[in-house]
């Protein structure tokens, strides 16, 4: 039984697998069917830049001569705004604050009234050192008579000489006294002035420390009010100790060194202004030196405690070989770039590279000023590769017709 039923089931078996080779068959012609008729067309031509025109074309690629200049060497660091001059306003004298002549926040200018305090103390002791000065005038005046009438006697032999030398004496004392009272005239009229407290600088007043009517000391230590100078500003900052020598150099030789304040995207520039000065020695736990720089301020962008990244200008290198940041590439072998030659093929200089500053790179060694290098389109190259400038290569337009290869590349991202 067994055996002749094994054949129908050999039969049936072969039958299944055909008949499933059949349907992915099928299924396998209309999918290339459909990719044939709505697939994308074949590309012809890729974009400009960067882009190989046909099989075994010049490469289109973007290039820029190299360029001597002075290249100027800077470093960015963080910094805090510190104004240059904060003054803590106290009262001089003890009494009861009458008035504040202030708004919080505003700018005054020095001389300016900022507070008074009640003044009758201080105008009753000016009026009696006033009076002890009359009355020791008076007593002067008085005594110097005596002295003239003492005088005249001892001419005529009526006196001893004695008693006008007493008189003398006396004349001498009252003059002292006088002295001693335009003295306490003064101090009198000093303490009277400080019940007028003026602003001792321009800037800007912060929030008030005490309210009129209060009773305040000169002991304070809160004091009335500060004022801080807004114009010009101050930044505090530190630099590794490698670049002191020369920065020391310039502030030697008191040479003008700039010093930019940036935004916190490292790029927009809140102030320019030039360095001060630095500290007297450098920190041995972090191995920087402390330098102070001076800024204008009259916008206000500057503002006190405030972070900010500070680049500055640590030297300047005449007559440097200058390229495009984007030039320089590197591999295993070092930094390189690729230079373009008078028949538009590529060669593969190694190169010595310094800073780069606003997009630009410094070349110590293997470049000369004058070679075109390429700045775009450097994946796609080899050397002895010929290419064509992106200025050259026309691209083929919506309908078929050449247009400007920059019009192509107008909306298209920098590969």
């Amino acid at each position: 039984m067994s055996e002749e039923s094994n054949p129908p089931a050999k039969q049936s078996s072969f039958l299944k697998t055909l008949i499933w080779l059949l349907i992915l068959g099928g299924v396998g012609w209309g999918c290339y069917w459909a990719y044939q008729k709505y697939g994308p067309p074949p590309r012809t031509d890729t974009a400009a830049g960067g882009s190989r025109r046909g099989a075994g074309g010049p490469v289109t690629v973007a290039a820029e001569a190299s360029k001597e200049m002075d290249f100027e060497e800077w470093s960015t660091v963080s910094g805090t705004v510190t104004p240059l001059d904060v003054v803590t306003v106290r009262s001089r004298v003890d009494g009861q604050l009458m008035k504040l002549n202030f708004s919080e926040g505003a700018m005054v200018k020095e001389g300016d009234m900022l507070a008074e305090i009640d003044p009758r103390p201080y105008q009753v002791a000016l009026d009696q050192a006033n009076g002890q000065k009359a009355r020791d005038q008076a007593l002067l005046e008085n005594a110097r008579a005596d002295l003239e009438r003492y005088k005249t006697l001892l001419k005529q032999d009526s006196i001893a000489k004695q008693q006008v030398d007493t008189q003398e004496s006396l004349v001498n004392q009252y003059k002292a006294a006088i002295e001693s009272d335009n003295a306490a005239a003064a101090a009198s009229q000093l303490q009277l002035d400080f019940t007028k407290v003026t602003a001792p600088l321009t800037g800007r007043v912060g929030l008030r420390q005490v309210d009129p009517g209060n009773l305040i000391h000169a002991s304070d230590a809160t004091g009335l009010v500060t004022i801080t100078r807004m114009d010009p500003m101050g930044i505090i900052f530190s630099v590794p100790q490698e670049l002191v020598p020369p920065l020391m150099a310039y502030l030697t030789a008191k040479t003008e060194v700039p010093v930019e304040a940036l935004a916190a995207d490292q790029r927009s520039v809140l102030a320019t202004g030039k360095l001060l000065t630095s500290d007297n020695q450098i920190d041995t736990t972090s191995g920087t030196l402390k330098l102070k720089a001076e800024f204008p301020n009259k916008d206000s962008k500057l503002f006190p405690n405030q972070f900010v990244n500070v680049r500055v200008r640590v030297s300047v290198e005449p007559k440097s070989v200058v390229v495009p940041a984007g030039a320089v590439q590197e591999s295993s072998k070092g930094r390189f770039v690729y230079v373009v030659s008078a028949d538009k093929t590529i060669a593969q200089k190694v190169v010595e590279v310094g800073a780069t500053y606003r997009e630009q790179t410094r070349i110590i060694k293997g470049l000369t000023t004058g070679e075109m290098v390429v700045t775009q389109g450097q994946d796609r190259l080899r050397d002895g590769a010929k290419v064509e400038m992106a200025s050259d290569s026309p691209a083929v337009g919506d309908h078929g017709k050449d247009k400007p290869a920059g019009e192509g590349r107008k909306h298209r991202k920098d590969s």
